[in-house]
């Protein structure tokens, strides 16, 4: 063979072994960047999930906070709409009552709750059914109106149809009626198995003791509160020790409830208390009978019968509706009646309505006496009107937005509480969100700007007087 050959053959098996060397190289470096694209595309797929959740959070949470709004402006209006239904009491020489307009929120509030997405070519979206009817004006021309691609739901509670447990942190006239309520609230018989069983601690709590806790959790002072309320009862001395006695001691707050959550930390509140006197209903808030947040005088009109109930037998606690079950059922199914017939009308126009009902006088007096409930015979009709009322300031309202995403569904929950009680009629001028004479503004079309500058005293204190929409004194997202 000739060196040529030789030559051309050494470097071909050369070649070979390079091939041979290189080959796993290859794949090895292949699986390596295979791997770290999987773990790149792994990262950044969650990067952009992360992402997208708190921006559809973020948007949930901002559809739940217009509902809060549309809510306060809905309650807000409430005295222009009464005042709209003035003439219709003037000829029967009574004023008007209060509208529940909060009751009939998902109707009122329909026009905004829409989950139709805009068209491509830019029209608005689709209004929802029977909103021109409800709202007496056609939205069908207005644009983002709606929230496209989520809404949001809407659930709005009297807090002044509840009994109110923070009256024990007020006075003493406050404690006896929030007292006299809570053993009408308790007393029935047919409760007696909650306060028979033991606590965690391997104690009984019955209802004078349970009443008592609940008054002392919340007074400012060191005597022991007594919801025996005969004319021989004495005072209970000075507050137990049971929290400091606890495995996990805590001290009582002394103090004004500031939710609900915190009556778990009273002695005798039992999961079976819970369910029968505070929220029967977890999912549906108006079944609450228990508030923290009323203004102290329940709301006649808007109350449950089992709340109507206790209310009554405060003042009359040796009423046959009291101490008798069936007269008691009587009583809760003729309110029930009531409340079906009258579709959320007012059916008191004063406290003394009530009053005049409750011992079978006026129209609705002789009604319930016909379906077999005895007349009720107040200790003082005059006391006991002091604790009612047919108008309601406190709401909560409980808002959930809604927005949707690819299988998948983001759902944010405000809870907020408002105070109307120092709210201003709409358009009161001064009140925050009004402009203010003198304000420079800028009209381009059918849009007007207000322009603003800094901050003086005067722009201070108008935005600290009440606003028209009331003020949130409780909030709380979920």
């Amino acid at each position: 063979m000739s060196a040529r050959l030789r030559r051309i053959k050494n470097r071909r098996q050369g070649r070979g072994k390079q091939r041979g060397i290189a080959l796993p190289m290859v794949i090895g470096a292949i699986v390596v960047l295979s791997v770290v694209l999987a773990e790149f595309q792994t990262d950044v797929s969650a990067e952009v999930s992360a992402a997208t959740s708190a921006r559809d959070a973020v948007q949930a949470e901002y559809m739940a906070r217009s509902a809060i709004n549309l809510s306060r402006l809905l309650i807000a209006s409430e005295p222009t709409i009464r005042a709209a239904v003035a003439p219709l009491f003037a000829f029967l020489k009574k004023s008007p009552p209060q509208l529940p307009v909060w009751e009939f929120s998902d109707r009122l509030l329909s026009a905004f709750m829409s989950e139709e997405d805009a068209p491509a070519d830019g029209a608005p979206p689709k209004p929802a059914e029977n909103t021109t009817a409800t709202l007496l004006f056609d939205d069908s021309k207005g644009r983002n109106v709606t929230t496209p691609g989520g809404h949001f739901e809407l659930v709005i509670v009297d807090e002044d149809a509840k009994l109110n447990m923070n009256q024990g942190s007020s006075n003493d006239i406050a404690r006896i009626r929030l007292g006299k309520q809570i053993m009408g609230l308790i007393g029935p018989l047919q409760y007696s198995s909650i306060f028979d069983q033991r606590d965690a601690q391997g104690q009984t709590n019955d209802r004078a003791q349970t009443c008592q806790a609940l008054i002392d959790w919340a007074d400012v002072d060191e005597t022991a509160f007594t919801c025996d309320f005969s004319s021989n009862a004495q005072s209970a001395g000075s507050e137990d020790s049971f929290y400091s006695l606890l495995p996990k001691p805590y001290k009582r707050k002394n103090g004004p409830y500031d939710s609900l959550e915190e009556l778990h930390m009273v002695r005798g509140i039992s999961e079976d208390f819970w369910a029968a006197f505070v929220d029967p209903e977890p999912t549906n808030p108006k079944k609450r009978v228990v508030s923290v947040w009323g203004q102290g005088t329940v709301n006649v009109n808007t109350a449950n019968a089992q709340t109507l109930l206790a209310v009554v037998c405060s003042g009359a606690p040796t009423a046959e509706i009291c101490i008798d079950p069936a007269q008691a059922q009587s009583f809760l199914m003729g309110v029930t009646m009531a409340r079906g017939i009258s579709m959320g009308a007012p059916l008191f126009g004063s406290p003394q309505d009530f009053v005049q009902t409750m011992t079978g006088k006026g129209m609705l007096g002789p009604i319930l006496a016909s379906m077999g409930m005895k007349p009720v015979k107040f200790q003082s009709e005059a006391e006991f009107a002091k604790s009612i009322a047919t108008e309601s300031k406190m709401f909560s309202i409980y808002a959930v937005g809604v927005k949707k995403g690819y299988k998948r569904e983001t759902r944010v929950k405000l809870h907020a509480v408002v105070d109307f009680r120092t709210a201003p009629p709409l358009g009161t001028p001064g009140a925050p969100g009004t402009p203010q004479a003198g304000t420079p503004t800028t009209t381009t079309g059918t849009t007007t700007t207000t322009t603003t500058g800094p901050a003086s005293a005067d722009a201070i204190a108008a935005a600290l007087k009440p606003s028209s929409g009331g003020q949130v004194v409780y909030f709380r997202a979920e």
